[in-house]
């Protein structure tokens, strides 16, 4: 469905130009430390596991709000023998439980299937937005439609160039998000006044679903992840018209998107397995962690599906 809801920026049927974007910028506040909450993490993990993992500092973004230098875990006995699995997480920085979703997987169930494969896991790809609890970064540009060939988008760009810069087969990757009430209520009203389009929002799913690829859906894979994300919290069903946020369902609490065709991270590698998890961080029956064990049931319930189909 549309709306036309006036946003509180620019002027209606106009897209926005750099004055716009520039007073979008300077409403934005610092409601929580990257460093303190997340950088921290990161350190205390690499000690705990630093046999195992090597801690990579893969780029930093500069921004006027300032530097961030940017993390990821990769598995120190690297075998090129073993299949590698991508997890990412905060490509939209407001998506709390991406973030730590990823640390927690790291932390306490990566272990568990280092024999099976090589790991890479970049928890906070967009800290800026972690750090102002945005879906934008600070140009007011969405990371998440920006993972394509020559992106000038800092955030993309730089763990892109890191994981293809490896020359190593991805054979998946898992990419870790939230929808929130928030996204009716400020983003889809924001990105509606960018561009002078209208506004689209969809009833919010209560609960998890998952988000495949539309040229690779692979099923299978798609349902373990449900299953096994079922078995911490709800699957979110689809509404009177069997959508979820607008979109055909594939299969209970699987919807599919062209990844590669949108810019979305889950599509910046040709892996045959994809997945873009979406947690319900406002529902009554959640809370935050009940999100980061979801985020966390999610990749195991993908790893197990790979063992088993090896």
């Amino acid at each position: 469905m549309t709306s036309h809801q006036q946003y509180s920026i620019g002027t209606p049927g106009i897209p926005w130009g750099e004055a716009e974007k520039l007073t979008w910028y300077k409403a934005q506040k610092i409601k929580r430390s990257y460093q303190e909450f997340v950088v921290r993490k990161i350190q205390s993990i690499h000690q705990s596991l630093s046999v195992t993992l090597e801690l990579k500092n893969y780029g930093s973004l500069s921004y006027n709000a300032g530097d961030y230098d940017l993390w990821l875990f990769m598995s120190k006995q690297w075998q090129h023998d073993k299949p590698t699995i991508l997890v990412t997480g905060g490509v939209h920085g407001y998506e709390t439980s991406g973030v730590f979703g990823a640390l927690r997987f790291v932390e306490t169930k990566l272990a568990d299937y280092s024999k099976a494969f090589n790991f890479i896991v970049a928890p906070c790809i967009s800290p800026w937005g972690f750090e102002t609890i945005n879906r934008w970064n600070p140009n007011a540009v969405d990371p998440n439609r920006s993972f394509y060939q020559n992106s000038p988008v800092q955030e993309s760009k730089n763990i892109m160039d890191f994981v293809l810069g490896l020359n190593v087969e991805i054979l998946a990757h898992i990419d870790l998000h939230e929808t929130t009430d928030t996204d009716n209520s400020e983003f889809r009203p924001a990105l509606a006044a960018r561009d002078a389009i209208p506004q689209k929002s969809w009833n919010i799913p209560d609960g998890f679903y998952g988000v495949g690829d539309t040229l690779k859906p692979e099923p299978e894979f798609q349902k373990s992840i449900i299953e096994s994300v079922a078995q911490v919290t709800h699957i979110a069903p689809a509404d009177e018209d069997n959508k979820l946020i607008g979109s055909d369902l594939a299969q209970f609490g699987v919807i599919n998107y062209p990844t590669k065709e949108l810019g979305l991270c889950a599509g910046f590698t040709d892996a045959p397995y994809v997945s873009t998890t979406e947690v319900y961080p406002d529902s009554p029956s959640s809370n935050d962690e009940n999100c980061i064990v979801a985020q966390v049931a999610a990749i195991t319930g993908a790893l197990t599906y790979l063992i088993g189909n090896k």
